[in-house]
């Protein structure tokens, strides 16, 4: 009898965490396809590469935690990335969009990108909490029109669309540059999506803004009868998704050296999935700093992985899509049997 608790035990437990099961099934594959793999270099690599994931996936997960969505994250990326870009070119290059714009300190255009993309945001949270339209439709709508805005913004004459580059040396190594510790230098982007974590780590964990985000997650008409203005704590989440989103624009048009209005595409998913791996509910009212960090780390070794074995960007995306229909699909599973 008590053998067979203890399998019923084992076998819940794979049920509830069997994501996680394949995703460290897939690590040790690729570890054991390629023990370079585990070399230092390649460790750094996939932490600079996940910072600006780690950045945009935060923003996401408070709007996630409020059993929202944001289908818009990317497009905003895209936007506040042509917007850094474009008014932080060198000052001798050829082909800049502003010829007579003189050298601005480098906080300033990162600034008026992130306050873009924050107030844009800011007005899904008006949509979603005032209007009453659901975050999937209201966030789809902005996607759109984020779109075209920052299209019409990149397709600028007499140029034509062309990458926004001849970034200026302070900008590029704002993102490109680290620190050097021992043989090896340490992306500033790594410290940079440290200090954003904390930040985050504080709102949720400290702030009336984090208590009133996992009630309103948890339940709105709950949190509403307790005297929580659930419409102005809707519009503070959505903002402050917006300002990192703005920072994940800036900084990835600084880490790449160029941008385009297609930067940040599809951004949105990878956030979504990362934050669902890290134990964010779709449900709301559930979800950790350290949880979606993970998640990311997750997400982006085996990302790295399968390129580094050199499997086809094709079958990668296949991958990728199977991962998140697992994620989604074991979180509604945990979630339908709390109900």
């Amino acid at each position: 009898m008590e053998q067979a608790s203890k399998q019923s035990n084992v076998l819940k437990w794979l049920l509830d965490n069997v994501i996680y099961v394949v995703m460290v099934l897939l690590v040790v594959g690729i570890v054991i396809a390629s023990p370079d793999f585990l070399s230092v270099t390649n460790l750094i690599n996939i932490l600079s590469q996940a910072s600006s994931r780690v950045i945009i996936a935060l923003g996401v997960a408070g709007i996630l935690i409020t059993a929202g969505t944001d289908l818009s994250a990317g497009r905003m990326v895209g936007l506040a990335a042509v917007i850094s870009a474009s008014m932080l070119q060198a000052t001798d290059y050829a082909y800049k969009m502003y010829p007579h714009l003189p050298d601005l300190p480098l906080f300033v255009p990162i600034l008026l990108a992130m306050l873009v993309t924050a107030a844009l945001s800011a007005l899904n949270g008006v949509i979603v909490s005032k209007f009453h339209v659901p975050p999937f439709i209201a966030t789809l709508g902005m996607m759109i029109g984020v779109y075209g805005l920052s299209s019409i913004y990149f397709d600028r004459p007499p140029y034509g669309a062309q990458p926004i580059g001849g970034l200026s040396q302070k900008f590029t190594s704002f993102a490109q540059r680290g620190f050097t510790i021992g043989q090896y230098e340490v992306p500033y982007l790594i410290f940079y999506a440290i200090i954003v974590s904390v930040i985050i780590w504080v709102i949720w964990n400290k702030t009336e803004i984090g208590k009133n985000m996992y009630a309103i997650g948890g339940n709105p008409e709950a949190a509403k009868v307790s005297g929580v203005n659930v419409t102005k704590y809707l519009i503070i989440i959505y903002t402050i998704a917006g300002l990192l989103y703005g920072l994940t624009g800036s900084l990835e048009a600084g880490r790449v050296g160029s941008a385009t209005n297609n930067t940040g595409n599809m951004y949105e998913l990878d956030a979504i999935a990362a934050c669902v791996v890290g134990g964010v509910s779709l449900s709301g009212g559930i979800g950790t700093v350290p949880g979606i960090v993970t998640g990311v780390l997750i997400f982006q070794i085996i990302n790295y992985g399968l390129a580094f074995l050199g499997v086809s960007p094709y079958i990668q995306f296949i991958v990728k899509g199977l991962i998140i229909i697992l994620a989604v699909a074991f979180d509604m599973r945990k979630h339908a049997k709390k109900k």
